[in-house]
């Protein structure tokens, strides 16, 4: 999926760079710890929950100095070509479809999300984190946290396709969160935290198909000012590239990989078929009714595919 080339980037809409924190965060672990702070926090964990509950060395970790906001980005082009212009462009898309489709689903107002690219660590509304726990969206700050150089670790680590829209995804999951939010639906994981029908995974698969939502009308949507789409026509590639990387992060998989076995009585996100399927059901009926996961009996076979 590329972005209409005319369209226009707004660089205030992220800030970048990390407030200087220090301190103390807790990276012991090694790989293990590593796949623990993916599974627990890539695609929507909560930093604070997490970090200093592994043992080991504690590092001294401070904020890498930021360049503020990203000024370079301006058009479309600029995010065909830049990574961090792209994830501007798509919230700057997620932003005109959910302010479009939300009251008119729900009867709820769209609110913005802060948007923060960082590099290396930075300090948040749930805590201290670093560029290892992935991207990730706070609730009391409402804010997602992006370090780009993530992308490419979804590709060399967890075999992802390096397509835009696998990118964009990412995206679109973390504001997929904040539309948990505004709708009072994200403490259900942490009320119900592990477990194959869990809360936990009934939030994430959940935030699938928002993202799937998303790309259902990216490409239909007028953009700012009744302007064209930002996104131009999806293809078959495009949803592929999505598909593999809700794939790639699927607890089966990382399970597999980190331990050579899979225990769903562990799994906090969903198996790579539901995080497919879920995303598919948003993109094909466009719906926020169908993608109430809490209500489904069968995560693997949402209503909204049969």
């Amino acid at each position: 999926m590329t972005f209409n080339e005319g369209m226009q980037i707004d660089p205030n809409r992220a800030s970048s760079g990390g407030p200087g924190m220090g301190g103390k965060i807790a990276l012991g672990g090694g790989a293990g710890g590593l796949i623990v702070l993916v599974l627990t926090l890539l695609l929507g964990g909560d930093p604070g929950s997490i970090l200093g509950q592994f043992t080991g060395a504690e590092d001294q970790q401070q904020s890498q100095p930021g360049a503020g906001t990203p000024a370079h980005c301006k058009t479309g082009e600029d995010a065909n070509k830049y990574v961090d212009c792209r994830v501007i462009a798509t919230a700057q898309s997620l932003d005109v479809v959910w302010t479009d489709q939300l009251p008119k689903q729900t009867r709820t107002q769209y609110v913005q999300p802060n948007l923060h690219l960082f590099s290396g660590a930075t300090a948040t509304g749930c805590g201290n984190a670093t560029s290892d726990v992935g991207p990730f969206y706070c609730p009391p700050d409402r804010t997602a946290y992006f370090d780009v150089s993530f992308f490419q670790e979804l590709v060399d680590r967890f075999g992802s396709s390096g397509g835009p829209l696998a990118q964009e995804y990412v995206v679109a999951h973390e504001f997929g969160h904040h539309i948990q939010n505004q709708l009072g639906d994200i403490n259900r994981a942490q009320r119900d935290p592990q477990g194959a029908n869990s809360g936990a995974v009934r939030t994430e698969l959940q935030a699938d198909c928002y993202a799937g939502l998303w790309a259902h009308f990216a490409d239909k949507t007028p953009g700012v000012g009744g302007g064209p789409p930002f996104l131009n026509p999806l293809s078959d590639n495009d949803i592929n590239d999505a598909l593999s990387a809700a794939a790639s992060v699927g607890d089966d998989r990382i399970q597999r990989a980190a331990q050579g076995r899979v225990n769903p009585e562990k799994f906090t996100h969903g198996n790579s078929e539901q995080r497919k399927n879920w995303f598919l059901t948003g993109y094909r009926t466009g719906q926020v009714k169908a993608c109430d996961t809490y209500s489904a009996r069968d995560l693997t076979n949402p209503p909204g595919l049969r």
